[in-house]
């Protein structure tokens, strides 16, 4: 009987876990829309999955100088249900989408390089639930 339970629960979580894949790769698409032709994806999909508005996912890049930055955040099918704020090392708040609405997006020069904390939050009041939140991060060819 501990067999077949165990044999139950793998399969169910296997199946959770495909289904979470799905809802980002989803997530991820829509959030593509945002990096336009004019700005070349870095190849990245920053991907986390958030089970409450209280906690956070962490991700760690660096900015080069001179170039043209375009960061889209996203969760769930439609914009504004993510906060993401950008830190540099020091942990000194660049730039919060709070403060435009949860903007879906956000462009920006660098004049030197920078390395970058960026985190990101559902906002509960927007997506009281859980949620895969997705950055990705376009630059302009110069």
């Amino acid at each position: 009987m501990k067999k077949f339970r165990l044999i139950i629960t793998f399969v169910f979580i296997s199946g959770s876990f495909s289904s979470i894949k799905s809802q980002c790769d989803t997530i991820a698409s829509i959030c593509a829309k945002h990096i336009i032709s004019s700005y070349i994806s870095d190849g990245q999909q920053y991907r986390s999955l958030l089970l409450n508005s209280e906690e956070y996912a962490e991700f760690h890049t660096t900015f080069f100088g001179e170039t043209t930055y375009r960061i889209a955040a996203c969760s769930g099918t439609s914009d504004g249900n993510l906060i993401f704020n950008i830190y540099d090392q020091d942990r000194h708040l660049l730039f919060s989408n709070r403060d435009q609405k949860n903007a879906p997006y956000w462009d920006f020069k660098v004049k030197s390089t920078l390395e970058t904390i960026i985190e990101a939050q559902l906002d509960v009041t927007r997506n009281a639930g859980s949620g895969c939140a997705v950055i990705l991060i376009g630059f302009k060819q110069k």
